[in-house]
């Protein structure tokens, strides 16, 4: 995995309660929301997307699925899947 760079942000309280997660949760799961939205709005690619939530692609693919967000299959995917394949090779 990717490292990347971080920020800090802060965050109401209410938002754990609104989320219904615990405390030490909340960090994964507002990435999950940011990288969904950002995906679903066509600004990152999935496997951008499972980078940003910590997951692998096929993790992603079940997380999108869950919300019912179609998948965009674009040529920076299509390219990494090749790499994949022809490393296996």
């Amino acid at each position: 995995m990717i490292e990347m760079e971080t920020i800090s942000i802060d965050v109401p309280k209410e938002i754990i309660h609104i989320l219904k997660v615990r405390k030490r949760e909340l960090p994964r799961v507002l990435r999950e929301i940011i990288a969904v939205n950002l995906y679903k709005d066509g600004l990152i690619s999935i496997g951008k997307a499972s980078e940003i939530v910590g997951v692998s692609k096929w993790e992603m693919f079940d997380i999108l699925a869950a919300k019912k967000i179609p998948i965009q299959y674009y040529t920076e995917d299509l390219e990494e899947d090749i790499e994949t394949l022809e490393k296996m090779i």
